[in-house]
């Protein structure tokens, strides 16, 4: 690979390289000279002065290092410089979480008091009751929980559609995949002092994980604030307004209230697994899939 294609490629893979590379340029006499690390150890990470010698931008000189092509160099700076070529973006990790993404994730968390005391569960229950009550009046229960599952599977993915950025997650997967890719190479050909380089670069990249995590629990904690509400007036209806509506259940058939119990949603249809809930899943698996594709909305891993 010409040494402009290995140049435009870090800079449009590796957020700051470009800064990196321009400030050993400079200390290179303009390329035409050689460097050290101890020329720009204050300025410069590692990391990106190893990637460099990796990718031998940066060879061997009489006494340090030397640009293997400094017009080359030169030229990929001077169209970044103009906006030509697109430079990496921030890092994963500098996604932060605003004041409302922190009073959703705990509003999300005390609606998990509504599954083990029964005050929560009314309250909650009752509230949407209001709205879904009208629906379930006129239509059967179990139709009742598929457009529930459906109207969850919908808020979820167009949640995630509009709060997730897939070019970021992108990025981080692809940084990750290269570090790999390169320390593969290193330790097949022996290179100790690259694998260090690349060992340092990793670390630095760990933080990544953190963002990542954080990206993609972001979108969850509203969605968790819309469904488990929904969720929980299923479980209310179930356990305390007591649903006894026969269903006859695909691959189940007829659900049986279980002994001493007068809902036969509470029919252990999947080991301890009771018909409600697995009912509830398997509408909103199959119609979440439905609305994902049909909308052309990636879930949090990219599939």
């Amino acid at each position: 690979m010409a040494t402009a294609d290995k140049v435009r490629t870090l800079v449009e893979r590796d957020e700051g390289i470009a800064d990196t590379i321009e400030t050993v340029y400079r200390a290179a006499d303009d390329g035409e000279g050689e460097v050290e690390w101890a020329d720009v150890k204050d300025d410069v990470s590692s990391g990106h002065w190893g990637r460099l010698i990796e990718q031998e931008v940066l060879v061997d000189g009489a006494s340090g290092f030397r640009f293997d092509d400094p017009d080359s160099v030169a030229e990929v700076l001077d169209l970044v410089d103009t906006g030509e070529v697109d430079t990496a973006e921030e890092d994963v990790e500098d996604s932060g979480w605003s004041t409302y993404d922190k009073l959703a994730a705990a509003g999300a968390v005390a609606m998990f008091a509504g599954y083990s005391l029964a005050e929560a569960r009314q309250l909650v229950g009752t509230t949407i009751d209001v709205f879904v009550g009208p629906l379930n009046a006129v239509l059967p229960f179990h139709v009742t929980v598929l457009i529930i599952a459906v109207v969850t599977g919908l808020v979820s993915t167009l949640v995630q559609g509009n709060m997730m950025n897939p070019e970021k997650m992108q990025q981080y997967q692809d940084r990750m995949q290269d570090i790999q890719d390169r320390r593969k190479a290193a330790k097949e050909r022996g290179d100790d002092e690259a694998l260090e380089q690349i060992q340092q670069e990793q670390m630095d990249a760990m933080g990544d994980q953190l963002g990542m995590f954080k990206e993609n629990f972001r979108p969850t904690v509203w969605i968790m604030l819309f469904t488990i509400p929904m969720f929980l007036w299923i479980y209310w209806q179930i356990f305390d307004v007591g649903v006894t509506s026969q269903f006859v259940m695909p691959l189940v058939g007829e659900l049986q209230p279980p002994p001493g119990r007068e809902s036969p949603w509470l029919h252990k249809v999947v080991g301890p697994m009771q018909a409600w809930i697995v009912w509830y899943f398997v509408c909103s698996m199959s119609f979440n899939n439905l609305i994902r594709k049909s909308l052309n909305i990636q879930g949090p891993t990219g599939s």
